[in-house]
C-alpha cells in the first residue's frame, strides 16, 4: 500500500524528531499529542531544528516554510482515521502503549498501519492490544532523530512481509539506514546498550574510577561520540531505567538487573538535562561533576 499521511502521536523529543524527518521526506504529518501545550512544544522544537539547519546553509528556508506547511498539529486522536501509518511514541510504559492501540483499534479502517518507537518493549505483547498484530511493527528512532541514521525495524511474531516492507521503504524514503531485528526484549542495540551501562555502573559502584573518566575512557578509548553518563542524561534516565526493568522482567537473569544508583536518581526526580540534574549537574548552564549526592 501507499503510505501519504502520518499520526505521530506523542509531541516530545523523539515525536517531534520523527514528524520532522517525515515531511523533510515529503509525507503529510498529523502530530498529536494529549494537551496543547505538548503540541506547541513540540513544533517550536521543529522550527528551532529546521531554522539551525538555514543559519548552518545545510537547508534552503522555502525547504523549511514546506517541511512545516506538510505538519498538522493536533489533540485530537480522531485525526488517525485520515491516515496510512501511525507512529506512537508516547511514554515508555506498556499499559500506557496499549491503552492507546486500543482506543485506535477503533478508530482506525482495517489498512492502518501500526508502528511503535518503543525501546524495549517487546512489539509481540503491545500488538495484542489489536486486531491487526500482521499489520503491526516497530519502528524504533534513535536520538536526536534528525540526526542518527538508524532505524530497527522489528518484526512481531504476527508481522505480515507486506507491513515489514511498507516500513522498510519508509524508512528509505527518510534517508535512515534501517535493519531488520526479530522481536525481543531491547531489540538489538538496547539491549547491547544495556548490558555495556549495566557494567558501567557495577565500575562506578565498585570505585574502579568516577563518572567523568568513565566517560572520558569510553568516548577516547572506544570512539563513543558521548560517554554512557552523558547520553542517559541527554536521552532521559527513566527511558534508560525503563529499559533496565523490561529487560529484567523478561529475562529475571542478574545480569539485568537494575542499578540501584540509576533507581535512586530516577526516584529523586533527577532525570537527566530535563531536570537540571542527572549524574550531571546542569543547573549552572553547563555541565559539571554533582556535589550534592554520594553515588
Amino acid at each position: 500500500m501507499e503510505i501519504k499521511r502520518i499520526m505521530v502521536i506523542g509531541a516530545g523529543f523523539m515525536g517531534s524528531g520523527i514528524a520532522q524527518v517525515m515531511a523533510a521526506a515529503g509525507y503529510d504529518v498529523v502530530l498529536m499529542d494529549v494537551a496543547d501545550g505538548f503540541v506547541r512544544k513540540g513544533m517550536a522544537a521543529i522550527e528551532k531544528n529546521l531554522a539551525g539547519g538555514v543559519a548552518k546553509g545545510k537547508l534552503a528556508e522555502a525547504d523549511k516554510t514546506a517541511t512545516l506547511g506538510r505538519i498538522i498539529a493536533t489533540t485530537e486522536l480522531a485525526r488517525a482515521k485520515d491516515c496510512d501509518l501511525v507512529i506512537e511514541a508516547i511514554i515508555e510504559n506498556k499499559q500506557a502503549k496499549m491503552d492507546l492501540y486500543r482506543q485506535l483499534e477503533e478508530i482506525c479502517p482495517p489498512h492502518v498501519l501500526f508502528a511503535s518507537n518503543t525501546s524495549s518493549i517487546p512489539i509481540t505483547e503491545l500488538a495484542t492490544a489489536t486486531k491487526r498484530p500482521d499489520r503491526f511493527a516497530g519502528m524504533h528512532f534513535f536520538s536526536p532523530v534528525p540526526v542518527m541514521k538508524l532505524v530497527e525495524i522489528i518484526r512481531g511474531l504476527k508481522t505480515a512481509d507486506a507491513t515489514v516492507q511498507a516500513i522498510k521503504e519508509i524508512t528509505d524514503r527518510i534517508g535512515k539506514v534501517g535493519v531488520f531485528v526479530k522481536d525481543g526484549p531491547g531489540f538489538l542495540v538496547n539491549r547491547v546498550n544495556a548490558a555495556l551501562r549495566n557494567e558501567v555502573y557495577n565500575c562506578l559502584a565498585e570505585g574502579v574510577a568516577t563518572i567523568e573518566d568513565i566517560d572520558k575512557a569510553l568516548k577516547f578509548g572506544l570512539g563513543h561520540p558521548m560517554g554512557p553518563f552523558e547520553l542517559g542524561d541527554f536521552v532521559g534516565l527513566e527511558i534508560g531505567l525503563a529499559v533496565a526493568e523490561t529487560l529484567w522482567d523478561n529475562f529475571k537473569d542478574p545480569k539485568w538487573r537494575p542499578a540501584l544508583s540509576l533507581r535512586k536518581l530516577v526516584a529523586s526526580g533527577d532525570l537527566g538535562r530535563k531536570t537540571g540534574k542527572g549524574w550531571y549537574d546542569y543547573t549552572s548552564g553547563e555541565k559539571k561533576p554533582r556535589t550534592d549526592i554520594n553515588l
